[in-house]
């Protein structure tokens, strides 16, 4: 004697094994560790990867940040500590504190072959007060991040085990 199901038990076996992977999966990305870090735009620089310093610049437009570092942008970066990480998820918590147009932030290989496999991340349209979050899952390697739009140097970011 056989029951008559009003469904199909293969295909409905079927979606709760895939229906608990999926919640499984779910469950170990949830437990992962991510880290924030955060980030301040001001005038044509960051100020958490400048050491806090407010360099004090005033800008209306992008071509003054590419003035003001194309002077002194180089040398800035060279006496600045890089921000160095362990591999792992991190979160980039960047806001645009004062800068009166639209803002970005790109965080990539520091070196353009190194490019093909390094993770990268970026977006813009982060108005004056605005927050924005950039997550990304960073491997050992050398970075840089700026913002193309507001004309920061490159900043260094080193990602060792």
């Amino acid at each position: 004697m056989s029951i008559k199901l009003p469904f199909n038990f293969t295909f409905f076996a079927i979606v709760l094994v895939v229906l608990g992977t999926l919640i499984n999966y779910g469950t170990v990305r949830a437990s992962q560790h991510v880290s924030i870090i955060e980030l301040t735009q001001t005038a044509c620089q960051f100020l958490e990867s400048e050491g806090g310093i407010e360099r004090g610049y005033t800008t209306t437009r992008k071509a003054d940040c590419d003035a003001i570092n194309a002077k002194s942008g180089a040398e800035r970066v060279a006496t600045a500590d890089p921000l160095v990480l362990k591999p792992g998820r991190y979160v980039f918590r960047v806001t645009n504190r004062d800068v009166p147009y639209d803002l970005g932030f790109w965080l990539r290989a520091e070196k353009l072959v190194d490019r093909i496999y390094l993770p990268s991340v970026s977006g813009g349209g982060l108005k004056t007060g605005d927050t924005r979050e950039y997550t990304i899952e960073l491997t050992p390697g050398n970075y840089v991040y700026s913002c193309p739009l507001n004309t920061t140097p490159d900043y260094r970011l080193l990602v060792q085990e």
